[in-house]
């Protein structure tokens, strides 16, 4: 007699998880949608520092011991962090050097890349570092910062504040700069910054050496829909009313796919065709557009 009622608690069990599965599946949507900014958080998660308990204060903890780090004011009373990494061949020279001779360094004959990360993390993300370090052995300086709200920089993230924050550092290497090579390499979200950022200075006439964009995407509500995390809902009716209108709604585009076609300098795409995060076909399309771009620009000559 014991064991039916013992099957018909483990069935009710069962019905009641499952009813709170389906619970919590339809509340998320409702609840992004009465609160876009969470969606925001998300996009940004600006809030995720990995690696934890490190002082972005002193980079050669991360094993970037020819590497400055400075704060900088896009707007009074808005400081953010930046990172100086000179070319390994300086690596000598550099200990025990303070900002000034760092500052002196831009005057060598050395390029230089101005980095800008994506989402999440720090501009002392291990895989970042790793990439400084491969960058300044092949005889490039590396300078990269944390946008607003990143890391130890101050105020709270937006598309706007990202790209400003952006156009401040650029304008602050160009004015130390003579007439070396100034590089912007954008990673995933870091390349909706990179084509904002191009898109403004080809506008103004004044465009960079060249633009490297590194595993890019074509505007944010298509990264969004193609993201790991929207494959629970991806085909919900109105998915793009309770989650792409909220990442819009907090005037979040990156549109990379426009901005290619107001950028006039070269453009260098890098992504793996097993990227798990930002999908490959998405940066075939950005590609695809930019060499229509340069098409144009040649049958214009």
């Amino acid at each position: 007699m014991g064991k039916p009622f013992r099957r018909l608690g483990l069935a009710g069990k069962l019905k009641r998880l499952l009813l709170w599965i389906l619970v919590v599946y339809i509340s998320i949507p409702l609840i992004i949608k009465l609160c876009p900014s969470i969606q925001a958080k998300l996009v940004f998660l600006n809030f995720v520092r990995i690696p934890y308990f490190i002082d972005l204060k002193h980079p050669s903890d991360q094993g970037l011991n020819h590497t400055c780090n400075f704060y900088l004011e896009p707007e009074v009373g808005l400081k953010i962090g930046v990172w100086h990494t000179v070319p390994a061949q300086m690596w000598k020279e550099a200990q025990g050097k303070e900002g000034n001779w760092y500052d002196s360094t831009f005057s060598s004959n050395h390029p230089v890349i101005l980095y800008l990360h994506g989402n999440a993390g720090t501009r002392g993300g291990d895989h970042r570092v790793q990439l400084y370090k491969v960058l300044s052995s092949l005889g490039y300086h590396v300078v990269t910062f944390d946008y607003r709200g990143w890391g130890d920089s101050d105020g709270s993230p937006s598309e706007e504040g990202m790209t400003s924050d952006a156009l401040f550092i650029y304008d602050w290497l160009k004015q130390r700069l003579d007439k070396m090579p100034l590089f912007i390499w954008g990673h995933s979200l870091g390349t909706g910054v990179a084509t904002n950022l191009v898109r403004r200075l080809c506008d103004r006439g004044s465009p960079p050496d060249a633009l490297i964009l590194e595993s890019p995407f074509t505007n944010i509500r298509e990264e969004a829909k193609s993201h790991p995390f929207s494959m629970v809902y991806r085909y919900l009716p109105g998915f793009d009313w309770f989650f792409l209108d909220a990442i819009t709604a907090n005037n979040i585009r990156f549109a990379s796919d426009e901005n290619v076609n107001h950028i006039s300098c070269p453009v260098l795409i890098l992504h793996a065709e097993d990227d798990g995060v930002v999908p490959f076909h998405l940066g075939k399309k950005v590609q695809i557009t930019t060499k229509k771009q340069c098409f144009m620009n040649h049958s214009s000559l």
